[in-house]
């Protein structure tokens, strides 16, 4: 594919816009059900602290903006989603939900600016090592995407039904990952490892939509929603 700055910053930000917004249809599933049942808080978990590793990948990388922006934003919802987890799915303190957020994003945030001062100007001199390390963020990425869904995978293996996390916050979780390697393509040296992290989420998504269309009609009732209600 030829270079073309604009294709590439274009279809960025349409994956940053998609992964700005992603998560708050599950946010607001889990606060208007006041339940957070059938969603892995190890997901969300996961999900926040491969944010902290992509974000350091992409600024040390220096990848266009929107992908720079992306994982901070991914990040801090998953957080979120983590924290309400807490709060509804373990049943601890409003007050103590909201200082384990507090911690753990001030850990992230901690950890990924230390590792771009740390790591960037080896890098930019050319370091083996700095560049050996940076090449260990976006591959621990992958793997926590991976791995993070695992836990998902249970719980529709357990209630035999995509229950608890919301089937639209993965098809926008989706389209996100897409739009993301998309713009990548336009870039003059397609970034393998960004985008092999990227089409872990967007294939992974599709399995849990997957899942959801052929299990849940099973149930006699297509609405993941009301299902939820019985359980």
């Amino acid at each position: 594919m030829p270079v073309n700055a604009v294709a590439e910053n274009v279809l960025g930000t349409i994956g940053t816009i998609c992964w700005t917004v992603q998560l708050l249809p599950q946010i607001y599933k889990s606060h208007r059900l006041k339940s957070t049942e059938g969603l892995s808080d190890w997901l969300v978990l996961l999900w926040g602290i491969a944010a902290a590793f992509l974000g350091t990948y992409n600024v040390i990388q220096d990848l266009n903006i929107p992908l720079i922006v992306q994982p901070q934003i991914f990040g801090t919802l998953s957080f979120i989603s983590w924290g309400q987890c807490q709060f509804y799915g373990r049943k601890r303190s409003l007050q103590l939900s909201f200082l384990y957020f507090l911690l753990i994003m001030a850990i992230a945030a901690a950890f990924e600016t230390g590792m771009v001062f740390a790591v960037r100007p080896p890098y930019q001199s050319g370091n083996g090592s700095a560049k050996s390390a940076v090449q260990f963020f976006g591959i621990f990425t992958s793997v926590l995407l991976a791995v993070g869904l695992l836990p998902q995978y249970y719980e529709i293996w357990k209630y035999k039904v995509v229950l608890g996390i919301s089937v639209l916050f993965m098809i926008v979780d989706a389209m996100g990952g897409l739009f993301s390697v998309l713009s990548l393509v336009f870039k003059p040296k397609f970034d393998v490892v960004a985008g092999v992290a990227y089409s872990v989420v967007f294939v992974m998504d599709c399995l849990i939509v997957l899942a959801a269309l052929i299990l849940n009609p099973r149930t006699g009732r297509p609405n993941p929603e009301v299902i939820e209600r019985r359980v």
